[in-house]
């Protein structure tokens, strides 16, 4: 089977709008969580939720990248998509050497076209208006892997995944598997979403699981999630072709695994979560011992955190208390159906640069977990094999696992 690196990376979200930007942001510790502002078709832009803070993208102007026409036909989370895709495609260099049919567009997205939805269906009840003729296209989940294989010129195979927060990493644990197997050559995948729309804050608040304060993952004072937006895209391609072109090579992808809790809608069990990792452990054919990161689902619930340290126990045992593991929603949100991409691209960044991101806002992590958080600032250290999980609503859980890249002779 192939072996399969990153040499691509693009993205925009709360916490820059270039990997560059990320990069500066995750390891100084920026949050781009503020105060909720310019909530569409919310009276006077107040969403009336009992939270105040979300993680929105505010340096993102679509008319700098997109001509009128895509504007008008897309939702913002395609826009996302596509501007993110062309990054991670200028900076890899990738497509001037494959064939388009043999290159996949594997995306993640939960939510679709929020936005454009809600203002179509609040015309429609309010004043039985006519809906605009590019309803569906704007708000179909499929949208942003139609719209990067139109803009790119690719033609292999192409779809979005939708598996609410673990969304993005089941696209790209598939993509790995596609080019490892030698159906694709090549692949573009990540995750977009921009769920921030009135009724999906007014949702939100209703189910009582997001943080009136903020994000605290893992914290002993840790009371909810907080919402994000945004997108994140890896290019995948093989050893051989990225050394042949002498591509700059991130991090290797060698594992993926996935599973399903079969239990609850809402509550996580650690059982699923823990199968996961193991199959992404054996999948990559690496040793538990051999992990030296975990970037964690980390949603700073009081069920997800001490469910995923649990997990964490099932399969690392007596180490677990001594692996670092962070959560980095902390600083950019939780954009749901692209939040694996954002958790990849991150731990991407850690391996590349043997640095491993803090969990921002946390002072004191909640000694029942027995967990090593990372706090207070980055630290420095050269794991070669880490983890990104990413466990969603309905049981659904996907894990990556990724190597540090290291020249082999």
């Amino acid at each position: 089977m192939n072996r399969v690196v990153v040499t691509g990376l693009g993205c925009i979200t709360p916490i820059g709008s270039s990997v560059p930007a990320f990069r500066e942001s995750l390891f100084s510790g920026t949050s781009g969580i503020a105060p909720i502002v310019n909530v569409p078709d919310a009276p006077d832009g107040n969403p009336g939720v009992r939270y105040s803070r979300a993680a929105q993208v505010f340096d993102f102007d679509p008319s700098a990248h997109l001509d009128s026409g895509i504007i008008t036909a897309t939702n913002r989370n395609t826009q996302f998509a596509i501007v993110a895709a062309r990054q991670a495609a200028e900076q890899s260099g990738f497509l001037a050497h494959h064939a388009p049919g043999d290159i996949a567009i594997i995306m993640g997205c939960a939510c679709g076209g929020r936005s454009s939805e809600e203002s179509e269906v609040k015309n429609l009840y309010t004043r039985n208006a006519r809906a605009h003729p590019l309803t569906i296209v704007r708000t179909m989940s499929s949208a942003g892997a139609s719209n990067i294989s139109i803009d790119l010129k690719i033609t292999g195979p192409t779809l979005d995944i939708s598996t609410a927060c673990a969304s993005a990493t089941h696209a790209i644990g598939l993509a790995f598997h596609m080019v490892r197997s030698g159906m694709a050559a090549a692949a573009l995948a990540g995750g977009h979403e921009a769920p921030l729309s009135w009724g999906f804050y007014r949702a939100w608040d209703s189910m009582r699981v997001v943080s009136p304060t903020q994000c605290r993952p893992f914290a002993t004072d840790r009371d909810g999630m907080t919402l994000g937006e945004g997108a994140a895209m890896l290019v995948l391609e093989t050893l051989e072709s990225a050394k042949a072109r002498n591509a700059t090579i991130f991090a290797e992808i060698v594992g993926f695994g996935m599973s399903a809790d079969a239990n609850h809608i809402t509550q996580p069990q650690a059982d699923g979560a823990a199968s996961a990792m193991r199959k992404a452990l054996t999948d990559a054919q690496a040793s538990p011992d051999e992990v030296g990161y975990i970037n964690a689902h980390g949603t700073g619930t009081q069920a997800n955190d001490t469910t995923e340290a649990a997990a964490i126990h099932q399969v690392f045992g007596e180490r677990a208390a001594h692996i670092p593991v962070s959560s980095t929603k902390a600083l950019h949100g939780h954009s749901i159906g692209a939040s694996g991409a954002l958790e990849a691209l991150a731990t991407t960044l850690a391996l590349q640069e043997g640095r491993l991101p803090q969990t921002a806002g946390v002072s004191a992590p909640d000694p029942s977990l027995n967990l090593d958080i990372i706090t207070g600032k980055p630290r420095t250290t050269d794991p070669t094999l880490a983890l990104s999980n990413s466990l969603a609503f309905g049981g659904l859980n996907a894990v990556i696992a990724l190597r540090s890249w290291q020249e082999k002779t």
